[in-house]
């Protein structure tokens, strides 16, 4: 009878087998190759959890869509790939934006590549994985770089060999961590690149570091003419520097973060001290552009 019970689960579906719990596959040393691990099977959405080692923190909305009008004509073309955790529970290695595409369509299930990885694997496969893509920003790789670091404990040079890139790359990564956190997001909003974050990261202090960033914002300088004016800011007397330093009236302060919060746009008030001075409203394309006017133009 014990064979007979045997010689029938093992001629069983993938699927099936999922969600046996006596048949269940609780770590990689189970051997039995009809119980899904290493395979591709369409798994049921509601299995799968988020991964919390997931670098990328923001998904552009419009992609996601025209991502999931894809997946509703043609289907999902790559697998994701999740790793087991216990009994009817996957986890989420990659394939974030697949995941929620599919979500977002209605979709119940998804083919998912199945493995099983401890959470430092999971942690090093979500961010190599991340790290490859060419849609990341800039501060997205060097979080992930700095988790890397920390987390799995390896040197730079580690690291380097992991990702395919020169440890000088990741070294000129980690060092926009350093960077004014207002600035940071100005590079994940694209304001700015990552040559520009560079330059001013040769700047120690961070009050100096934002007037520039405005500066570059406001004036829409090239890195090169960044990198002309950071020169020129050291080579001058810390004196002079100091010297220029201009502080808002209160009701200018107000009005920043006001009109900042309304237009969804950082805001560049300058005032002088006869109450002249000019407001920036920096945009990032065309579209961009188009949406902050028709918002100045509300009554």
């Amino acid at each position: 009878m014990a064979k007979a019970t045997k010689k029938q689960a093992l001629g069983r579906g993938l699927s099936a087998l999922l969600k046996d719990p006596i048949n269940d596959i609780k770590s990689i040393s189970d051997n039995n190759e009809n119980k899904g691990i290493g395979t591709i099977i369409d798994l049921d959405l509601k299995l799968i959890e988020m991964n919390p080692f997931q670098p990328r923190s923001r998904f552009n909305e419009e992609s996601l869509r025209e991502l999931a009008s894809s997946i509703s004509e043609l289907g999902v073309i790559q697998p994701i790939t999740v790793r087991k955790l216990e009994f009817n529970k996957f986890q989420l290695v990659s394939g974030e934006r697949r995941f929620r595409a599919s979500k977002l369509i209605g979709k119940i299930t998804i083919p998912a590549f199945i493995r099983v990885a401890n959470d430092q694997e999971s942690l090093e496969m979500a961010l190599v994985e991340n790290i490859q893509r060419q849609d990341l920003d800039p501060i997205e790789i060097s979080l992930s770089y700095q988790r890397l670091i920390e987390e799995i404990e390896i040197t730079q040079e580690v690291l380097s060999d992991r990702v395919g890139k020169s440890r000088s790359t990741i070294a000129n990564y980690l060092r926009l961590l350093k960077l004014d956190p207002i600035i940071q997001t100005g590079m994940r909003d694209r304001f700015i690149s990552m040559g520009h974050g560079r330059a001013i990261i040769n700047i120690e202090n961070s009050r100096e570091q934002l007037r520039i960033y405005e500066k570059v914002i406001s004036e829409n300088l090239s890195v090169r003419e960044t990198e002309a004016l950071v020169r020129n800011l050291k080579i001058e007397p810390k004196k002079k520097t100091l010297t220029k330093k201009t502080v808002l009236p209160n009701y200018l302060k107000t009005a920043k973060k006001e009109l900042s919060k309304y237009l969804d746009s950082p805001v560049i008030i300058k005032s002088s001290a006869i109450n002249k001075g000019n407001v920036s409203i920096p945009f990032k394309n065309k579209k961009d552009f188009y949406r902050i006017l028709n918002l100045l133009k509300r009554e």
